[in-house]
């Protein structure tokens, strides 16, 4: 459908944490979004849908939303990892703009079918909108950071180095996500993986990943062949590396930081992570807090993209974000799991072929 007129009209697909989080930015932080309708197999997660945004329509059935909301135009798709492609795929062949939450499938076979659904559905729909939501790319520390760099403050970008590191839960939430997560590569340093691509350039080619992790806090992963903490190396041609780590276990809060070195300098994110700009002065020293979690780093990058999301489907201007990048990301990192449980470096031609059969 097209997304001509003044509002959007969305619903959102998946209401837990980050289901109900995409719900309100585009219920009451998106002027021309209209959240219309809700989807969810859980009817107490409905309930709490209809009781704080009121008379929306709640099913529990996702194919029936898609057969019974003639005026929908685009979808959040914000559920189980699992059934991310699927559910993408479905509102895609609809005709309707979608917003995917990452990753699109911890697949890359499966990933691709997305975008191969998308490619297909755009020779019928051209106006038609589908990104996935990598939201580092709409805050606006990393809009400034990759501003300067395509400007080339920096020279040639040639060495990035990036971690995603999340405060330790010890609710055992994780231990039980890492059945379906993909694994820490692909869960957790899907974001600097992305920014690698989009620092480096999208049409960077990997030449070598490995990477190696332990289970420092957590031992019980390793029967989901994934692990606590992780240090990868990816190479690409051309002379440019990137170095990544992902941490569950830190103990102040949530530490992403990103640092990407050129020839003629270096641009550093949020290498000094704080909450907000209080200083607390104590017996002994002076502290200052940093966010709890990943949502309270990004929480304004969400709404940016909630935001130009709408926009891009309302005014047919090109999508914020280049959707095969989400591929190539899920790509890089299963080889970097790969490489986390069998020890082994893994390399790829020039044309990005695997030089030798999966191990896995």
């Amino acid at each position: 459908m097209s997304g001509s007129g003044s509002q959007l009209n969305v619903a959102i697909a998946g209401l837990g944490r980050m289901g109900m989080r995409h719900a309100r930015h585009f219920a009451f932080f998106t002027p021309k979004a209209n959240l219309i309708a809700v989807t969810s197999p859980v009817q107490a997660e409905l309930d709490a849908a209809q009781a704080e945004f009121g008379p929306i329509r709640t099913y529990l059935d996702y194919d029936e939303m898609l057969a019974n909301e003639p005026s929908l135009q685009a979808v959040v798709v914000s559920s189980a990892t699992t059934v991310h492609a699927e559910q993408a795929i479905k509102a895609i062949d609809q005709g309707l703009h979608v917003l995917c939450e990452k990753p699109l499938s911890t697949d890359a076979e499966i990933s691709q079918s997305v975008v191969d659904a998308y490619k297909k559905s755009l020779k019928k729909n051209p106006a038609q909108k589908v990104i996935c939501g990598f939201s580092r790319r709409f805050d606006a520390s990393y809009r400034d950071a990759y501003r300067r760099v395509a400007n080339g403050d920096i020279g040639r970008p040639s060495v990035f180095r990036s971690q995603t590191c999340d405060k330790l839960d010890p609710t055992g939430f994780f231990v039980a996500y890492a059945e379906f997560s993909g694994g820490i590569f692909v869960d957790c340093s899907i974001h600097d993986i992305d920014l690698a691509l989009w620092f480096m350039g999208e049409d960077s080619v990997v030449k070598s990943v490995s990477a190696v992790g332990i289970t420092a806090v957590s031992p019980e992963l390793r029967k989901h062949n994934d692990r606590d903490n992780a240090v990868a190396i990816i190479e690409f041609y051309g002379g440019k590396i990137a170095q990544l780590f992902c941490s569950r276990m830190m103990a102040a809060g949530q530490e992403d930081t990103t640092e990407i070195f050129g020839t003629e300098g270096k641009i550093a994110v949020n290498t000094q992570p704080q909450l907000n700009l209080v200083n607390i002065y104590e017996s002994t020293g002076i502290r200052r807090e940093i966010p709890p979690d990943y949502y309270g780093r990004f929480r304004e990058a969400f709404i940016t993209e909630a935001n130009e999301f709408t926009d891009s489907c309302l005014n047919n201007t090109p999508p914020p974000t280049r959707l095969q990048s989400a591929v190539d990301a899920v790509k890089i990192g299963k080889a970097l799991q790969e490489s986390l449980i069998t020890g082994k470096k893994i390399e790829f031609d020039e044309l990005g072929r695997r030089v030798e059969s999966s191990k896995l």
